[in-house]
């Protein structure tokens, strides 16, 4: 595992991007770890870049398949995710997809981003296998379990006791099934 600071992330995009047209960095890890943050520093850091954010892309409850609560991913719609954003912005084009939100329960209008030459494409199960591939750089986001009890509680309210009892061992069964932050190039520890 390679610690790197968010501003030792930067300095790393900034080599990619001087080789290369376009730079694809996917950030992946616990829940409440500070990966919207990162993704968010990383925007202001990189003024022509997008952010994709793998929330966007859960199936409606319709389409999972039963059980879904016990299944790593299985809330995801991986597949439009690789269709809609990451292999389109891999190729440098622009991303248009409909975001699913699940609070109305309804796809959103449709959004179009890019391209750009920075692509940060933020969330839980970001480093999937599926989606892999098509990363440069893949970053681990973690921090102490201390750490993300407290963001939890400060974030969910209310729906803290469903982040513990559902999606963390949701997330770290896929962390361990697919190797996830062993496969990561990097890792970065907020908090």
């Amino acid at each position: 595992m390679h610690l790197v600071s968010p501003e030792e992330l930067s300095g790393l995009i900034t080599a990619r991007l001087k080789q290369q047209p376009t730079v694809l960095v996917a950030l992946d890890g616990r829940c409440g770890s500070g990966k919207t943050t990162l993704s968010a520093q990383l925007a202001e850091r990189f003024p022509q870049s997008i952010t994709l954010h793998t929330d966007d892309f859960y199936l409606p409850p319709p389409q999972r398949v039963t059980g879904w609560e016990r299944i790593p991913c299985a809330n995801m719609h991986l597949e439009r995710l690789r269709a809609e954003a990451v292999a389109p912005a891999r190729a440098g084009r622009a991303v248009c997809y409909k975001a699913y939100s699940c609070r109305e329960g309804a796809y959103l209008p449709p959004r179009v981003l890019g391209p750009a030459p920075l692509v940060i494409v933020e969330g839980s199960y970001s480093h999937h296998p599926s989606l892999a591939p098509y990363y440069d750089i893949k970053v681990f986001v973690t921090c102490s379990a201390e750490e993300q009890m407290r963001r939890l509680r400060a974030r969910e309210g209310k729906r803290y006791l469903n982040f513990v009892q559902r999606w963390i061992p949701l997330e770290e069964e896929y962390f361990t099934d697919y190797a996830i932050e062993r496969n990561a190039e990097m890792t970065v520890v907020t908090g």
